[in-house]
């Protein structure tokens, strides 16, 4: 059985040498980065048997992605799109310090990825998989996308797999409304909810402290374990009415994006591993701090330098 499988777009980022702008660049250099790709190769790295499902152009591009993904441990469950009008998303990330700060710019309108149905995808995979993971990325993307993970989800739910999702949401994607219509429809369906406790107040539209939004999302819709991410004030789980609270772990901040991600990963490999959610939250805070360390959207670590960082300082409260 396969540990993980997890679907999305994952697009090709470009970034100018530190200090340059994108204006003047003349060189980029270029990564593999996407939330469900990221949460993959972090699991993968960790331990885990990871699968990410998706629709790529059939074009370098296309294989450059794949062969980054493979090259970190991810298997790929890949549909080649051959149309004259394939394409893959691209983002450019220039990095720039206070007061100017990063600056992010989306390409990835009419990706190949946007017209992936149920159909096309290997769903035996998703079915025999212990967990499935997708997050709210992907149905921002097109109807069809939001078509095809409520489909996904239902494979999963049908073959006794885990589902854990990610509301992940995107302001230059989708509206608060757009969103939260096309959440409340998929949650029900969830199984590992995780949230950023803006996204419950802004976009779910909830309110109440974070131990009242976590139990709210998790008594309305039957999730099993519902985690806020709360930045500098850590995370908090909960999971048969017990509450966890998981503080940062330092770190040097050299590159934040992917952060989230790399903290899901680390918390579905715990998870995966018979952990309870207390050692979970650990796991993911420690990834993600190594994560903010790392250039580039991949959390490229060992369980050795997890571990070291939960020995130096691990801390979580429950009540």
């Amino acid at each position: 059985m396969t540990d993980l499988v997890t679907f999305g777009e994952t697009m090709l980022r470009l970034s100018p040498p530190r200090g340059e702008r994108l204006e003047r660049t003349r060189s980029f250099d270029v990564q593999a980065g996407g939330a469900e790709s990221n949460v993959a190769v972090a699991a993968s790295l960790l331990g885990l048997d990871s699968v990410w499902l998706s629709k790529l152009p059939d074009s370098p591009l296309g294989r450059r992605v794949v062969r980054e993904l493979r090259g970190h441990g991810v298997r790929t469950g890949v549909v080649w799109d051959k149309r004259d009008e394939k394409r893959l998303g691209t983002y450019y990330l220039e990095h720039g310090g206070a007061p100017r700060g990063t600056e992010v710019i989306y390409d990835r309108a009419d990706a190949s990825v946007t017209t992936a149905t149920p159909e096309e995808l290997a769903t035996g995979v998703v079915a025999n998989a212990d967990t499935f993971y997708t997050s709210g990325i992907t149905p921002a993307l097109s109807e069809t996308l939001r078509e095809t993970t409520a489909a996904l989800f239902e494979v999963a739910t049908q073959g006794g797999t885990t589902t854990a999702f990610d509301l992940n949401y995107r302001s230059k994607l989708w509206s608060p409304a757009a969103a939260k219509e096309t959440y409340e429809a998929l949650l029900p369906h969830v199984d590992v909810l995780f949230a950023a406790e803006r996204d419950a107040r802004e976009v779910l539209d909830r309110d109440g402290d974070a131990v009242q939004l976590a139990h709210g999302l998790a008594t309305e819709f039957g999730s099993d374990t519902v985690v806020l991410t709360r930045g500098e004030q850590g995370a908090l789980g909960i999971r048969g009415g017990e509450v966890y609270e998981q503080p940062v772990f330092e770190a040097d901040t050299f590159d934040a994006i992917g952060t989230g991600d790399a903290f899901v990963g680390g918390f579905l490999t715990a998870r995966a591993a018979g952990a309870d959610v207390e050692r979970c939250l650990t796991y993911g805070a420690a990834t993600a701090s190594l994560k903010r360390t790392i250039d580039g959207d991949l959390a490229l670590v060992t369980p050795a330098e997890v571990e070291a960082v939960i020995a130096e300082d691990g801390d979580s409260i429950s009540r």
